[in-house]
């Protein structure tokens, strides 16, 4: 089905859903379909960049502003395995 200016029309098809005759040419079509997304070298590569990117610029500025806490949080956390017999 289609709208088309306020008005609904339904498409025409060769035969009733369950018969092979209609199944093949949506089935081809559905392969087309998945074939050309598959072979779209089209991507969110600039999100993925961006994301990576402000990651890197929080935990920069985390690290700038709190460096020592950072550290003295680390050293806590490894204190009791680093203190007892390895």
């Amino acid at each position: 089905m289609t709208v088309h200016r306020r008005t609904l029309h339904r498409s025409q098809r060769p035969g009733p859903p369950g018969t092979p005759e209609a199944a093949v040419p949506r089935r081809r079509r559905a392969l087309a379909a998945l074939a050309r997304r598959l072979c779209s070298d089209q991507g969110d590569v600039p999100g993925w960049v961006l994301i990576t990117l402000m990651t890197a610029g929080i935990v920069i500025a985390l690290w700038a502003v709190a460096s020592e806490q950072i550290v003295q949080i680390f050293q806590n956390a490894l204190a009791p395995f680093l203190d007892g017999s390895i």
